[in-house]
C-alpha cells in the first residue's frame, strides 16, 4: 500500500441528517483499501454506571452485533472514554468490579482511564487493568516516577490492509479530581503524573510524541480516544487546546465534561480540522464514527432506546447483567429512611446543577451528617461527592449509595482557622464562571462569597493549593457555638475540629494540600464509610425522617452569594483606590460611613486601625482591662485587646477617635507582623535614598516605616514622597490592609 499524504480539506463539509459532520482525512489513491465497506468505532464516555444499573450496556451489545453484521466483525472495535467504573451502586459495592465483568461480556476493546477510575484507589485500578479487565488501557500520559507510561501509548488495530492507530489521553485534572495521595508514596512524593506542567505545553508535547510514533509505525489514520472534555475550568488540557496544538490527529473521542456533542471540527497546529465527539453521560446514547472507504470520517450519535432488544447479544448481556444485580439487588432496595421533603443537587428554578457552586438542602444535610455523626465544630462535604437526590418518600440504601458512591471515609481532624480560611478560598474560586467538584457545602459555619473580586488561589502544576496571593473573595466566616446556638468570627490562629472525609483531608482531594495528613492532627481515622454516615445521621439524629428543617432546596443560608460587587456614589471605579476599596469591604474590613459612602478622604482614627486588627484576629474574648477608663467607648474591646498583646501602649490620656499619622499607622503595622510571627520582608532598605522626605519619618516611627516599606505595605507617592507626619486616610488605609494581605500572604 501506497504512504498515505495528507489532503487539503475541501472547504464544503456536509452535515448529515443524523447530526454528523464529515471529513476526508489521508486517503491512497481516493480509497480505502482492505475494510470493503468501511471501519465503525462505537464509543462511550462518562457511563458512570449507567442511569439503569447497566442495563444500558445490553443495548450497547446489541448495536455491535448489529454494526459486525454489516460491516464485518473484524472491522468493529468498541472503545471506552473513561469514567465507567464508579457513579452508582453496581460501581461502589464492588470497587468498580461488577462494571468491568459487564464491558468484558459486551466485548470493549480499548478503555482510557478517567479520573474517576482512581476513585477505588492505584491499586484497585491497576487490578482491573492487570488482571480484570480483558480490554487494554491505553493512556500516553500516565507516567511512572521515572518519565514512562504506566499503560501503553497507543495501540494499533489492522483492519483488511488499513492500519489505524488508537492513543489514549487522561486528563491531568487526574491529579486532584481523584486523591492526590493516590499518585504518591508513603513519604507524600508523586510517583506518577500525567504531564501536567509547562501550562498544557507538556501534555501537548507528550500527545504529539505518541501521534508521531503511531505514524512512524505505519498509522494511516489516528483515532485519540481522550478524557478531557471542554468545560473551561479544565484549561489548558481541554480537548480542544489538545488539538489546536497538536498535528496528526484525524479524530478525538472525548470524555469528561459530559457534553453532547455529535460532531465538531477543530482546527489543528497546521490550521486542519480534526472531528471531537462526545456522547454525553450515564449511556444516555452511543458514540458511532465511521470510517468510509473512500476515507471519509464521520461521527454521530446513536439513540441506545432504539436498539432491538430481541437480539442474541442483547438478550445475552442483559441475562448477564441481571444475574450481577440479583447479588446486590436486596441490599439496595433496603428501604432506610423516609423524607417529607425533596433533596437536591439543582438549582429548581434552572434545573441545572447547583451543589458544585451553590448551597443545597442536600449538601447542608450531608455536611451535618458529618459534623454530628462525629461530633465535630465543623463539617463540610466537596460538591462533587454529593451526586444524586433524594425523594420524597421512602429512601433506600441504593438511594443512599447514589449520593455518596464513592466509598470515601470519615474523618476527624483538628486544624486551624486559616487552613479553614484557605479551604473556603479553594473552593470557592471557580464560583461565578464554573462548577467545582471541591465547592464546599458547610456545616457549623457560614461564609460570603463574592464573586466580583478576582480569585488570588494560587495552584500548582497539578492543581493543588499553594496560596492566597492577594484580595480573599471570602468573607464574614462564622463558626456555630453549638451549646449556644450562635455563630461568632472565625479565628485563624485558633483551631477547629473538623469532619470530612479522607479523600479530602487525609488525601487532600480537589487540590485541598492545606490539609494531607502531615498537616492535620487526625482524632479519628476512617471511622465510618460515607454513605453509612448519612444513613446513621437521618436513622439516628433524626428519628428515621428527614423534616422541614432541609425544605428550602436553596439550603439555610450558611452560604451567601453576592449577586452584585458592593459598589459606593463616591468611589469612582477608575481611581487609584478603587480596587483596595473592593478588597476591604469584600473582606469585611471597613464598610460605609452613613450607610452609603465610603467616604475615602475622611481621616481615619486610632481606634479604627486597631478596631480592623482586632477583626482580623476574629474578635478574641478580653481577658484584663488594660485601660478602664475607656469602658464605655465603641472601641473599649480592641484596645484593651491591643494594650493586653502588648501592641499598643496608652498614654496619660487615651483618645481613640484621634486621627493618626502614616508613619504611626507603619509602626503599628510592623508591630502586628512581628506579634503574628510574619517573617520580616526581604528589601533593600533603599527608603533614605528613594523617598526624598525621609529626614522627617519620625524616630520612634523608623523601622516601622522602613519594614513597610520594604513590604511595599507604604511605599509613598508616585514622587516617592511618603508623607510620614500626614494624617492617613479612610482610602490610603485601604490600600494599606490591601498591600499588607498580599504580603502576610
Amino acid at each position: 500500500m501506497k504512504k498515505q499524504t495528507r489532503k487539503v480539506l475541501s472547504l464544503f463539509l456536509s452535515l448529515t441528517v443524523a447530526g454528523s459532520l464529515s471529513i476526508p482525512v489521508m486517503a491512497a489513491d481516493e480509497t480505502t483499501e482492505g475494510a470493503q465497506d468501511g471501519i465503525v468505532v462505537l464509543y462511550t464516555n462518562d457511563v458512570h454506571c449507567t442511569a439503569d444499573d447497566g442495563t444500558a450496556y445490553a443495548a450497547i451489545a446489541g448495536y455491535k452485533a448489529q454494526m459486525e453484521q454489516t460491516y464485518g466483525a473484524n472491522n468493529v472495535t468498541l472503545v471506552d472514554n473513561g469514567d465507567a467504573i464508579q457513579g452508582a451502586a453496581l460501581g461502589a459495592l464492588s470497587k468498580g468490579s461488577w462494571i468491568v465483568d459487564i464491558m468484558n461480556q459486551v466485548g470493549y476493546d480499548f478503555a482510557v482511564p478517567g479520573n474517576h477510575e482512581f476513585d477505588f484507589g492505584m491499586d484497585t485500578f491497576l487490578d482491573i487493568a492487570n488482571n480484570q479487565a480483558e480490554y487494554p488501557y491505553l493512556s500516553c500520559n500516565f507516567l511512572d516516577a521515572d518519565g514512562n507510561p504506566v499503560l501503553d501509548a497507543y495501540t494499533m488495530v489492522t483492519y483488511g490492509e488499513i492500519d489505524v492507530a488508537y492513543v489514549g489521553i487522561s486528563t491531568p485534572e487526574t491529579m486532584t479530581k481523584a486523591a492526590p495521595a493516590y499518585f504518591q508514596d508513603e513519604n507524600g512524593t508523586y510517583i506518577y503524573s500525567f504531564c501536567q506542567g509547562d501550562e498544557g505545553q507538556e501534555l501537548y508535547d507528550q500527545v504529539q510524541d505518541a501521534v508521531d510514533a503511531a505514524r512512524k509505525a505505519g498509522a494511516e489514520y489516528v483515532v485519540a480516544l481522550a478524557h478531557l472534555g471542554e468545560d473551561a475550568q479544565s484549561s489548558p488540557w481541554m480537548s480542544t487546546e489538545v488539538i489546536a496544538n497538536t498535528t496528526g490527529i484525524d479524530v478525538l473521542l472525548d470524555g469528561h465534561s459530559h457534553t453532547v456533542e455529535p460532531s465538531k471540527l477543530v482546527a489543528n497546529a497546521d490550521g486542519e480540522d480534526v472531528l471531537l465527539s462526545q456522547t454525553g453521560t450515564k449511556a444516555e446514547s452511543l458514540g458511532k464514527l465511521v470510517i468510509a472507504p473512500d476515507g471519509t470520517m464521520t461521527t454521530e450519535l446513536v439513540a441506545l432506546a432504539d436498539v432491538d432488544a430481541t437480539s442474541q447479544a442483547y438478550m445475552d448481556t442483559d441475562t448477564f447483567i441481571k444475574g450481577i444485580q440479583e447479588q446486590y439487588k436486596a441490599k439496595t432496595e433496603e428501604v432506610v429512611a423516609t423524607s417529607n421533603v425533596a433533596l437536591t443537587v439543582n438549582d429548581p428554578a434552572t434545573g441545572t446543577r447547583a451543589v458544585r457552586s451553590a448551597e443545597t438542602n442536600l449538601g447542608d444535610l450531608c455536611a451535618d451528617a458529618y459534623r454530628v455523626m462525629l461530633g465535630a465544630d465543623i463539617g463540610w462535604v466537596n460538591g462533587g461527592g454529593v451526586r444524586a437526590d433524594l425523594p420524597v418518600g421512602e429512601i433506600t440504601y441504593g438511594d443512599i449509595i447514589a449520593v455518596h458512591p464513592f466509598g470515601n471515609m470519615a474523618c476527624l481532624v483538628e486544624v486551624t482557622g486559616q487552613q479553614i480560611l484557605d479551604a473556603l478560598e479553594l473552593g470557592s474560586m471557580q464560583v461565578g464562571t464554573a462548577e467545582n467538584g471541591g465547592f464546599l457545602q458547610v456545616s457549623g459555619l457560614k461564609y460570603t462569597i463574592d464573586p466580583a473580586v478576582p480569585t488570588s488561589v494560587e495552584l500548582d502544576d497539578a492543581g493543588n493549593f499553594v496560596k492566597v496571593a492577594g484580595a480573599r473573595r471570602v468573607s464574614d466566616v462564622q463558626v456555630l457555638d453549638s451549646e449556644s446556638g450562635t455563630y461568632t468570627p472565625i479565628d485563624a490562629s485558633a483551631t477547629y475540629t473538623l469532619a470530612s472525609h479522607n479523600y479530602m483531608l487525609k488525601a487532600g482531594g480537589d487540590g485541598y494540600a492545606m490539609f494531607g495528613a502531615k498537616n492535620i492532627t487526625i482524632l479519628k481515622d476512617e471511622v465510618m464509610v460515607d454513605n453509612e454516615v448519612l444513613i446513621n445521621y437521618i436513622t439516628n439524629e433524626l428519628g428515621g425522617v428527614i423534616g422541614e428543617a432541609y425544605a428550602d432546596p436553596y439550603g439555610q443560608g450558611r452560604i451567601t452569594i453576592r449577586n452584585t460587587p458592593v459598589t459606593y456614589p463616591d468611589v469612582d471605579d477608575s481611581a487609584w483606590y478603587a480596587d483596595a476599596v473592593d478588597y476591604v469591604t469584600s473582606a469585611g474590613l471597613m464598610s460605609t460611613t452613613d450607610g452609603t459612602n465610603f467616604t475615602p478622604k475622611a481621616t481615619v482614627s486610632l481606634a479604627t486601625v486597631y478596631q480592623v486588627l482586632y477583626n482580623m484576629e476574629g474578635k478574641p474574648a478580653v481577658e484584663t482591662v488594660t485601660i478602664p477608663e475607656i469602658q464605655d467607648q465603641w472601641y473599649s474591646n480592641c484596645l484593651n485587646w491591643a494594650a493586653e498583646e502588648g501592641l499598643y501602649v496608652p498614654g496619660s490620656s487615651v483618645d481613640g477617635d484621634s486621627t493618626v499619622t502614616r508613619s504611626l499607622v507603619a509602626k503599628i503595622f510592623a508591630d502586628y507582623s512581628a506579634w503574628k510571627g510574619i517573617e520580616a520582608p526581604v528589601g533593600d532598605s533603599s527608603i533614605q535614598e528613594n523617598a526624598p522626605d525621609y529626614a522627617s519619618i519620625p524616630s520612634p516611627h523608623l523601622e516601622g516605616m522602613t519594614y513597610c516599606y520594604d513590604a511595599n505595605i507604604m511605599v509613598g507617592d508616585q514622587a516617592g514622597y511618603l508623607h510620614p507626619n500626614g494624617l492617613l486616610t479612610r482610602a490610603e488605609f485601604a490600600q494599606v490592609l490591601s498591600n499588607f494581605h498580599a504580603f502576610a500572604s
